[in-house]
């Protein structure tokens, strides 16, 4: 069976796990706010008779948030989910997904029981087969409709009491771009161009780093289910000390076009992707939100920023001084904040002082404007598929810090950090649901391991060891046929030689018997001589 074939058989197979599941987005279930789906495998609400799950009420915390957002009850996101649901599945042990038929991460099988370690290698160290695949995977999800999830539209109050839904389809990877967008818009407040910008539940405070390792694990589970390939693990492009923008060919995620340096090369599949949820400013003028219409093809023009806010790529250098830094939130817990790891991380702070700096983008920041394209604004950024190599790397550097520092729990914010990043706090806009303090652990707990932070012996065996073995696996066929052939060419060379000399010796004999005639006869007739005779 051929791979796009077998692609497309995959994508009808189990059901997704992120942001509104289309059980509930029916007039029905908005209005009774219950949002507590019958898993399939037993006919019950959320597994219930096999004791996956049981709908329950929806208990959020009531800890205070900062002053970055004076608002209250005017956005939908403010208590998530409860503007759209008040009850949810809850599912019990390692069970996990909207109606609790999906295993945890980390775990596998009918029953979830079986643990599996997961690892993420550098986009450099995949087999050419690897790389193809990753590229097709992409597509295939950008290509897909989610058969599973739906993105809304506008806002709950435009739904009256939620017997007029909004929600439209959208594509697996589309989703992942919507949902991006979702939780870092504008607050729309009333009235055309009437927004709060200083708002977003996934960057600029404590949950920046939880909530896009929740993001990646999510988008990581989605390509498996839709391909069939639960080994299927996202690559990293680890950029430091970077002087280019490495994976832009035409074999990885697209070169310059030689007709615009805007736009991707025709020779890379990437070229022909459109992107959604890249204009903000028109929604806001409109009061309307992203409804995953195309927006016009992929942009990014690497190198050609401002230089001024980005002077270069970020060096080991800068991310060693970013790793000593030992609180992971301090001060107001902002992109004001001082000496704060995630800060500094994330790109609002000098990785050399740890202090925060206004009119440059560093570390992670750096690269969403280095790219000078799609990835540069942070609601449409997920356009651009190096989003995915970028932040698993910037998880990987999560990972360094957790490893070396191992913060308890504690260190992160419980309260008033800025809305949607206190610990207990509901990732915007995941069901199942998610709080932030839950993915402040290191990755071995959820199932996967970044190659480049393995001990040695593991390492050979996953960067060097493995693709060799991966390529001859996948090229046995044709050795074992041309090894047959070749002992077979061996065989009919062989036999032609072994003919050849048998009739050989036999000529020479002949010959030898034809001389030895004439010299006996010369004997026998005396008193004549010849040639023979004399020999």
């Amino acid at each position: 069976m051929s791979l796009p074939l077998l692609l497309f058989f995959f994508q009808f197979l189990s059901p997704s796990l992120q942001q509104f599941p289309r059980p509930c987005t029916t007039p029905d279930v908005l209005q009774s706010k219950r949002c507590c789906p019958v898993w399939p495998g037993d006919g019950s609400v959320c597994g219930s008779l096999s004791g996956r799950g049981f709908c329950q009420d929806v208990t959020v915390s009531d800890l205070p948030n900062g002053p970055q957002y004076p608002h209250s009850g005017l956005d939908d996101r403010e208590q998530w989910p409860l503007v759209f649901y008040n009850q949810t599945c809850q599912c019990a042990g390692n069970y996990m997904g909207f109606d609790c038929g999906e295993c945890k991460f980390g775990y596998f099988g009918a029953n979830c029981g079986e643990r599996r370690e997961s690892v993420r290698k550098n986009i450099f160290q995949l087999s050419v087969s690897e790389r193809q695949r990753f590229i097709s995977y992409l597509n295939l999800a950008k290509t897909t409709v989610s058969p599973d999830y739906m993105i809304v539209t506008g806002v709950y109050s435009q739904m009256n009491n939620g017997s007029t839904p909004m929600f439209t389809n959208i594509s697996v990877y589309d989703l992942f771009v919507w949902m991006h967008y979702y939780v870092s818009r504008d607050a729309l407040l009333g009235g055309p161009g009437n927004v709060w910008a200083d708002i977003d539940f996934a960057h600029e405070s404590a949950a920046f780093l939880p909530w896009h390792r929740v993001y990646l694990l999510f988008w990581e589970h989605e390509i498996r289910k839709l391909t069939g390939d639960f080994n299927f693990t996202i690559p990293y492009w680890d950029w430091r000390d970077a002087q280019d923008c490495q994976v832009c060919t035409d074999e990885l995620m697209g070169a310059r076009s030689p007709l615009n340096p805007n736009l991707i090369s025709p020779s890379s599949v990437f070229s022909s992707w459109k992107v959604i949820c890249s204009q903000p400013e028109d929604y806001n003028q409109r009061e309307v939100l992203c409804d995953g219409s195309p927006e016009g093809p992929l942009l990014r023009n690497p190198g050609n920023h401002d230089p001024n806010r980005v002077p270069r790529l970020p060096t080991s250098a800068d991310v060693e001084s970013v790793l000593s830094l030992t609180e992971y939130e301090t001060g107001l817990m902002d992109r004001r904040a001082n000496m704060s790891f995630r800060n500094a991380l994330e790109g609002f702070a000098s990785p050399e002082t740890g202090l925060a700096v206004t009119g440059q983008s560093l570390m992670h920041n750096s690269l969403h404007v280095f790219m000078n394209g799609s990835m540069s604004s942070v609601q449409g950024s997920a356009n651009d598929p190096i989003f995915l190599l970028h932040h698993a790397f910037i998880d990987s550097i999560f990972e360094q810090w957790l490893r070396r520092h191992q913060p308890p729990r504690t260190h992160y914010p419980t309260a008033n950090a800025p809305i949607g990043h206190n610990d207990g706090f509901y990732m915007v806009p995941f069901i199942p649901l998610y709080r932030n303090g839950d993915y402040f652990l290191p990755t071995k707990a959820l199932g996967y391991e970044y190659a480049y932070l393995q001990d040695p012996s593991q390492r050979f065996v996953q960067e060097f060891l493995t693709p060799y073995l991966e390529q001859a696996q996948q090229i046995w066929r044709w050795l074992l046929a041309a090894g047959l052939l070749g002992a077979a060419v061996a065989g009919i060379i062989a036999t032609i030689i072994t003919v050849a000399c048998r009739r050989h010796l036999k000529r020479r004999k002949s010959s030898a018997y034809g001389e030895r005639q004439p010299l006996l006869n010369s004997s026998e007739e005396e008193g004549s001589t010849s040639y023979q005779t004399t020999l």
